[in-house]
């Protein structure tokens, strides 16, 4: 600011606007190509390749102009023969907890090259990475942003000090940053940054009269009051080229800035700025007209055209000539960026097709499988059997189909005609062997919660405050259970529903306590998961209860299966030997990171900080996963047998201790192993929230016991048989038949991944992603552990809520067949078929969870194909879909997984042990 004062008419600063989305990469793209990245490229944020289009620094090598590089090693990913070798030096741009290394390494090979009387460069990129990097470890309120900010002003008075007369400056941001000091989507503070252009030389302006104004636009900074000049970021590329002497690149679609041209009132300069640049324009649109792809300019074309016929009257004044041709620029952008949102409407009926289809046949496998009883797994291998002959029959119609309708589907090849009738077919075929049957019955069990939940995405408001609409439909979703607690016909059960019912809404309400604010939510949202919007560290009253909770995390396990003298077997060595240890492990890493961000034992302990806290979180995730998976799959069983003596002549009793809760227990065992990763890849008060998350999900399931007792009791009376609930032969089979598992059983539970999902730190955004996580097992992004810590942090709730699904079915549940014997009938050779009950059960719940999430995915993907055009889509509709799609994903991999690997070694060893299995 006191070199701007000094000398106005030698630099300008303006609000340069980054195009979403904003990541390093993608504006390193646009900053030299002068073209428009979209949100699909963001994945190659973390693995970009070469940039193989027309760009500035192509065409400095072309001139023979040669171009310096220090800083984010990004480029040479981009452009890795860009730079004289002897004048390069990358350094690694993903090490977020490294504040400095970077800066450092700019600042001692920037000033020799300025310094040098040679001047041996004709183009050099500085690019400091030390103030992005304190905004997503510590926030930009962090006493170290105003140290490095500090320190970059003291670089740029250095800087401008060695300019000489025939050199240009330019400071600028490659993107701003939100509040928590993250970015990567398009908030206002993370499409804003400063551009600041300075030179010694002559001035820039030698008249003190403007630019014309129809050529200026302006725009205010996030959070002030007085309008600032503002231009578009990719308008640094074209201004950069002509006054560097290069042809502008190719497909640039920015425009000259005008104040850089401006020498006289005449305008003569920037006249003939603005026609080379509005010419590449039009030549980059005429081309693009007559390619394949051109038809995507339709709408925009007259448009187009009018305002290229307005440059070419010759009759018009020199100041109606500059803003003809600025006008025109301004056009074709709007043209183009909207070409990035063009739709096929076709294609996306066919994909809504298939959800929708695809659910009917998920709901049909659902009400099939509950009506099979004891036969489910013929019918289930029959559906399957079926299902994969549709899938090729439908693939080879729509391979035949494609032929004759060709030229009836735009944009559509033969290979989207295949990937569309496969699963078209293949649900179909499901749909008509097992129909869904409309009944009273149905239509009175309908989920009306699911609903409302999959129309409120229409809604840009509920969709923006879905995190608050959750946890009031999760407590709804249990008053039902609440109400069978009041007239339940036992008082030890009413005690057990109101009870565990009550703890679950308390679990809920604490959970719903942990909050983070989308940029919509603002001023009526207060961030809580961290210390404050702007600083990303977790509370003070958090960092004491993070030791506490996983301590007690495991004993709140231990005392749930205590209830059914489960906790015994595996659990006796897996909860206090393996959990929580790890737990601990987990909590102790994210405490240490805490004290190295906040400096509280100073700089010099950093080195041994981050080395200590590295092995930490190795032992907590290797523990669990190792140690934990190998006891697990070597015991997975969780009982005891307890022989008591006899008096002679008489045989011993042997008592099996868990027996109740032989299937349960050593699968929730099985949980909590997935359980320890989430937990240690989740920052402190996410942790809090995952223990509540589990104390909850285990109040339900007691919840969901309690009231099938009910029921079972309330079926009994109604037969006229009530000495059944007596009868229980001596090998322990009762009469007393279990109820099946109901969907709305499954609905708080789903919801409650939900809840764990959004309490956990995260939003429906790309800005809420915890970037942190990649760097847990290593300083630098290190593939492929980087990634995984992400994923586990960021849907690890939604999976592992999902690996819940099967308890429904499981907890409680004693290795016995259904129905007794009857009297004076022989006791049959093995009274236990678990594969018959407990996996079809099992099933049936994980299909409902699966059902669940693939509604609300649906919900999404209608709600952004008709709200395509709506000014909200790529803010609210688009993210929110692409987490609709990873919410399923999550939760088919969860409930496969529990399926597959956990419910099927448990029955089988529960079935070796009591009997048959088969």
């Amino acid at each position: 600011m006191e070199l701007t004062s000094a000398r106005p008419e030698h630099s300008f600063l303006f609000n340069a606007y980054a195009d979403p989305p904003t990541t390093t990469l993608q504006r390193i793209k646009g900053l030299t190509t002068g073209s428009l990245p979209t949100f699909v490229d963001i994945g190659n944020n973390f693995g970009g390749s070469s940039i193989a289009e027309d760009s500035i620094l192509k065409q400095l090598r072309l001139a023979g102009k040669k171009a310096a590089f220090m800083g984010d090693d990004t480029w040479m990913s981009v452009f890795p023969d860009s730079f004289e070798a002897n004048m390069t030096f990358p350094y690694d741009s993903f090490n977020v907890e490294d504040l400095h290394t970077v800066d450092e390494g700019v600042i001692k090979h920037l000033f020799p090259l300025l310094e040098d009387p040679q001047k041996p460069f004709d183009f050099l990129i500085g690019h400091f990475l030390g103030v992005d990097h304190v905004g997503h470890r510590v926030g930009p309120d962090h006493p170290s942003m105003k140290a490095k900010l500090t320190q970059m002003n003291d670089v740029l008075k250095r800087v401008v000090d060695l300019l000489d007369e025939d050199t240009l400056l330019v400071v600028l941001g490659d993107h701003g940053m939100d509040r928590s000091g993250d970015h990567g989507g398009d908030g206002d503070l993370e499409t804003s940054s400063a551009l600041w252009v300075y030179s010694k030389g002559p001035a820039f302006t030698k008249t003190h009269i403007p630019p014309p104004s129809g050529l200026l636009r302006y725009t205010r900074f996030p959070g002030t009051s007085v309008p600032h000049r503002a231009i578009q970021q990719i308008d640094i590329l074209p201004t950069l080229s002509l006054l560097l002497g290069l042809p502008i690149p190719y497909n640039n679609l920015g425009t000259v800035i005008p104040e850089m041209f401006w020498r006289d009132r005449a305008g003569d300069h920037l006249a003939r700025a603005l026609e080379i640049n509005t010419a590449q324009v039009k030549k980059y649109l005429d081309t693009y007209r007559a390619s394949a792809s051109g038809g995507e300019l339709d709408e925009s074309w007259q448009g187009l055209e009018s305002a290229w016929a307005a440059t070419q009257v010759s009759a018009a004044s020199a100041e109606t000539k500059l803003i003809s041709y600025s006008n025109f620029n301004w056009v074709a952008l709007a043209a183009c960026r909207s070409m990035w949102a063009q739709f096929n409407p076709l294609l996306m009926g066919l994909g809504l097709a298939v959800l929708g289809v695809g659910l009917l046949a998920t709901w049909s496998a659902y009400t099939g499988l509950s009506e099979a009883e004891d036969g489910w797994l013929n019918w289930l291998t029959m559906q399957i059997a079926n299902c994969i002959r549709g899938i090729a029959g439908g693939a080879i119609i729509g391979f035949f189909a494609y032929m004759p309708l060709a030229s009836y589907l735009p944009g559509i090849d033969s290979l989207d005609c295949i990937l569309f009738a496969a699963p078209i077919v293949s649900s179909l075929v499901m749909i008509i062997q097992s129909p869904p049957r409309l009944t009273f019955g149905t239509l009175k069990s309908t989920p009306v919660l699911l609903i409302l939940h999959t129309l409120a995405f229409f809604s840009n408001s509920f969709t923006f405050w879905e995190d608050r609409l959750v946890p009031f439909l999760l407590v709804t979703s249990i008053v039902p259970y609440v109400l069978t607690g009041f007239t339940a016909p036992v008082s030890r059960l009413r005690y057990r529903i109101l009870g565990f019912s009550l703890l679950f809404a308390v679990c809920v309400r604490l959970m719903s306590m942990s909050t983070v604010c989308r940029e919509e939510q603002h001023p009526y949202c207060h961030v809580t998961f961290y210390a404050s919007s702007s600083l990303p560290s977790p509370p003070t009253l958090v960092i004491a209860l993070a030791i506490p909770a996983a301590l007690a995390l495991p004993y709140a396990i231990t005392r749930f299966m205590r209830i059914s003298r489960s906790d015994v077997g595996v659990a006796r060595s897996f909860l206090p030997i393996i959990l929580r240890p790890s737990l601990s492990a987990g909590a102790l890493y994210w405490i240490i990171e805490w004290a190295d961000s906040a400096s509280v034992l100073g700089n010099k302990w950093a080195p041994v900080l981050r080395l200590l806290r590295t092995w930490v979180v190795w032992f907590g995730l290797g523990f669990a996963l190792v140690a934990g998976g190998s006891l697990w799959w070597a015991v997975p069983i969780c009982l005891d047998f307890e022989v008591k003596g006899a008096q002679a002549g008489e045989k011993r009793q042997v008592n099996v201790i868990g027996y109740a809760n032989a299937f349960g227990a050593p699968y929730l065992v099985f949980w909590c192993i997935p359980l320890a990763l989430v937990y240690v890849s989740t920052q402190l008060t996410g942790q809090l929230v995952v223990a509540l998350g589990a104390v909850a999900l285990l109040a339900w399931l007691e919840v969901v016991d309690s009231v099938r007792d009910v029921r079972s009791i309330e079926a009994t009376f109604a037969s006229a048989t009530p000495s059944a609930l007596l009868n229980a032969d001596a090998g322990g089979a009762g009469a007393l038949v279990s109820p099946p598992v109901r969907f709305a059983d499954i609905v708080p539970l789903a919801l409650l991944g939900l809840q764990v999902f959004y309490a956990t730190g995260h939003q429906s955004t790309i800005s809420s992603i915890q970037w942190k996580s990649a760097f847990l097992l290593s300083p630098t992004l290190a593939y492929p552990y980087a990634p995984i810590t992400v994923v586990l942090n960021s849907v690890g709730p939604l999976f592992l809520m999902a690996l819940a699904a099967p308890l429904l079915a499981l907890w409680n549940r004693a290795p016995v067949s259904n129905v007794a014997p009857p009297p004076g009938a022989e006791k049959p050779e093995a009274l236990v078929e678990p594969d018959v009950q407990v996996k079809g059960e099992s099933t049936l719940a994980a299909l409902g969870y699966m059902a669940y999430y693939a509604t609300l995915l649906l919900g999404t993907a209608v709600s952004a194909a008709i709200l395509r055009r709506h000014l909200m889509v790529w803010k609210v509709f688009a993210p929110r879909f692409m987490a609709g799609v990873l919410g399923v994903l999550a939760a088919d991999a969860g409930v496969l997984l529990g399926v597959g690997l956990g419910v099927e070694r448990i029955t089988r060893r529960v079935g070796r042990m009591f009997g048959k299995a088969r």
